[in-house]
């Protein structure tokens, strides 16, 4: 009775073959281990760490972790009407600069798509407010705003109206910090809204021409069905970075006046850097990354639903 037996030729040209397989693997983890390296010494690290603050009397004037504090900078955060407050302001912020920064690209999106000519100014044009810093754009807005001097003053003025205190007033400073961030951020959106119109087959287009359909039955029936997937990424980010707002609110308002605009990442600023309560600034953190996160579930989860039934 014969056995079989496997060739040594075959055996090695296996082993030969497997390496060859393997050879891509390693040179993409090479590629990637300077990036991983620099994540999780700056990010993961870093938010592992706060997690772990947040359970303790961690404070800036002494060393260590400081004393266990279980879940009571949890307790803590819940039960200050200040933690609430500037959630609101940041809800509110996130409500006032959303819908507009969305709508508002892709309007001007299909503007400068259907512009035969000059189509790169207008990218430009858009797109240059965004590249400035926070500073710049603070700085600028500044004098817009600043009272009976201001740009912003004059013309309400040649309009026959009173000028408000626009950023020293509660009733109108949230909303002029939103106008601004509109001004400034508007530019991100509308690429992105460009970018994904270019995809659009004109074919789509001169079929429903010769079809009769009007240019807004064209921008209703397939612009914007086929933007769906842009519009979602549009939202998700600009909801995520109105909650992680910051900079030009400390510029422009410091958070006030009175607290009034004051978004809860100045908050976790103020208990951790200003008060060197780092331990119940973690556990604020914490709270404003689980609200955040949901957000972006929930938001994720209806998109996928409503492309579901479509």
């Amino acid at each position: 009775m014969g056995t079989s037996t496997v060739a040594p030729e075959t055996t090695a040209n296996s082993g030969a073959g497997q390496r060859r397989q393997g050879r891509p693997v390693l040179a993409g983890l090479a590629f990637l281990a300077p990036f991983l390296l620099l994540y999780t010494l700056f990010l993961i690290g870093p938010s592992v760490y706060g997690l772990v603050m947040s359970f303790f009397n961690t404070s800036l004037v002494k060393g260590g972790l400081g004393s266990f504090a279980g879940l009571s900078n949890y307790a803590a955060a819940f039960g200050d009407p200040q933690f609430w407050s500037s959630l609101w302001h940041t809800a509110w912020f996130t409500i006032l600069t959303t819908p507009p920064l969305v709508i508002l690209a892709l309007v001007f999106a299909l503007l400068a798509d259907r512009a035969k000519k000059g189509r790169w100014f207008f990218r430009l044009a858009f797109f240059a407010p965004y590249v400035l810093p926070s500073a710049v754009v603070a700085l600028i807005w500044n004098w817009v705003y600043t009272p009976d001097l201001g740009l912003l003053a004059d013309v309400v003025t040649r309009l026959g109206l009173t000028p408000p205190v626009w950023l020293g007033d509660p009733n109108w400073a949230m909303i002029s910090v939103a106008l601004t961030t509109v001004w400034w951020t508007l530019g991100f959106n509308f690429v992105l809204y460009l970018a994904g119109l270019q995809d659009i087959p004109r074919e789509l287009y001169e079929a429903a021409s010769i079809d009769g359909a009007t240019p807004w039955q064209q921008i209703t029936r397939i612009t914007v069905p086929l933007l769906g997937r842009t519009t979602t990424l549009v939202a998700v980010l600009q909801v995520i970075a109105s909650l992680k707002v910051f900079d030009q609110i400390y510029l422009m308002t410091s958070g006030g006046p009175d607290f009034a605009t004051r978004p809860t990442i100045q908050y976790i600023y103020d208990v951790g850097f200003t008060d060197y309560r780092v331990g119940y600034g973690s556990a604020v953190s914490m709270l404003l990354f689980a609200v955040i996160l949901v957000v972006s579930l929930v938001w994720f989860a209806l998109v996928r639903r409503q492309e579901r039934d479509a």
